[in-house]
């Protein structure tokens, strides 16, 4: 039997999309639906670069996580290099998200 494998990408739901889906259940005009969500994404960049986290009941926190300097390898020459300490945004999905997926 022969399983056919799905790219991830078949199934990769872009802005577009999101805007179409976003329209069909509101009612928003395609570029109306596209103007929120990049509403949407600007407040959440903002709160981040403010350090505050983003709480969205049933879905999820995007946060802010430290990560501290460390020493690490450069893989092609094996070297040993010292990575900075830094900051990387954080998603922790919510118990409802977490129900619905699975």
């Amino acid at each position: 039997m022969h399983v056919k494998k799905h790219n991830k990408k078949e199934f990769q739901m872009r802005k577009p999309e999101l805007a179409a889906a976003v329209a069909d259940q509101t009612g928003l005009s395609r570029d109306k639906a596209s103007e929120v969500i990049t509403a949407f994404t600007d407040q959440i960049s903002a709160a981040a670069a403010r350090g505050e986290d983003v709480s969205l009941i049933g879905f999820g926190t995007f946060n802010i996580r430290a990560r501290e300097a460390r020493n690490g390898r450069n893989p092609q020459t094996g070297a040993s290099i010292q990575i900075p300490a830094s900051k990387t945004v954080g998603f922790k999905a919510g118990k409802a998200f977490k129900e619905q997926i699975g």
